[in-house]
């Protein structure tokens, strides 16, 4: 049985991390009292009549104080009865987590007539201390939106079943800044912005013009080739180091036009030794 904790501060993400997992086939239980985690064992699932070898659970500061600081002591009795856990921890800055229920106009669970949004917030991140001690990974969503969130919860997840190195390559635009939780950034904003040619403006790097106008640029294929030349020497070190995901963005100004054509002929290239190969275009949604 395969078990994920999904873990982290209210406002980080945890509820798109495991609306995720669901669409990948976990069945998840949000808000688990901390008590009742010792129970969740294959057997236990059976008894209740429920046969699931894939489980995730949300877990945060709402359960209590003296469980949060006994939940190391319970992952590691799971997995001494032969569960296979990962613990995943979302965390943001502050001000990221003000912001977002500044918009939402979400009640903080940690608020009350006596506790302030901000002190909700920095209450949150002592409280879980032990969990985020605990985890295998901490993923940052300071900057990360809903769907990089879903693709570095999807990357981490497929590799992780598959046992083959998963693959996530995506554009963006330096303007908007560099994605969150990225392996490798090459920077191609030295190569001929099709932006300065009127009629492909309005176009992106998948829209054939664009692409044919790119590939007419030796810069463009001298470039690709020394991205793909060294991904294919370093990619297979990785891993024989057992790393289940590599996550590569490639970024030139507006991320809509060669960072995008480049992405797509990368990806196309990795897929013939790494059929998990994903791809996102950050500043196409």
């Amino acid at each position: 049985m395969r078990l994920i904790i999904v873990s982290g501060l209210a406002g980080a993400g945890k509820s798109v991390a495991l609306h995720m997992l669901e669409d990948l086939g976990y069945y998840c239980i949000d808000n688990l009292p901390m008590g009742l985690l010792r129970e969740v064992s294959a057997a236990t699932l059976k008894n209740q009549g429920l046969n699931f070898d894939r489980l995730a659970v949300g877990i945060d500061a709402r359960a209590r104080r003296a469980e949060i600081a006994g939940f190391p002591e319970r992952v590691e009795a799971l997995r001494a009865g032969g569960i296979d856990i990962e613990v995943i921890y979302l965390h943001a800055d502050s001000e990221s987590i003000l912001r977002r229920y500044s918009e939402t106009r979400r009640k903080h669970p940690l608020t009350d007539s006596d506790t302030s949004l901000i002190d909700a917030v920095e209450a949150d991140r002592r409280l879980l201390e032990p969990i985020a001690a605990k985890a295998d990974v901490s993923i940052d969503t300071s900057n990360t939106n809903i769907h990089q969130l879903r693709d570095i919860i999807r990357n981490r997840v497929e590799a992780s079943q598959s046992g083959e190195l998963s693959i996530l390559v995506q554009s963006f635009g330096f303007k908007y800044g560099v994605p969150q939780a990225v392996d490798f950034v090459f920077d191609v904003r030295c190569l001929p912005n099709p932006h300065w040619v009127p009629e492909l403006r309005a176009l992106t790097g998948l829209d054939a013009p664009v692409a044919e106008h790119l590939a007419a640029q030796p810069a463009t294929g001298a470039m690709l080739d020394d991205i793909h030349g060294f991904l294919e020497r370093w990619l297979p070190e990785f891993a024989r180091e057992n790393r289940a995901y590599v996550t590569i963005a490639i970024g030139c100004t507006g991320g809509k036009h060669r960072s995008v054509y480049l992405v797509e002929q990368l990806a196309a290239r990795l897929r013939e030794h790494y059929a998990q190969t994903l791809v996102r275009h950050n500043e196409l949604h």
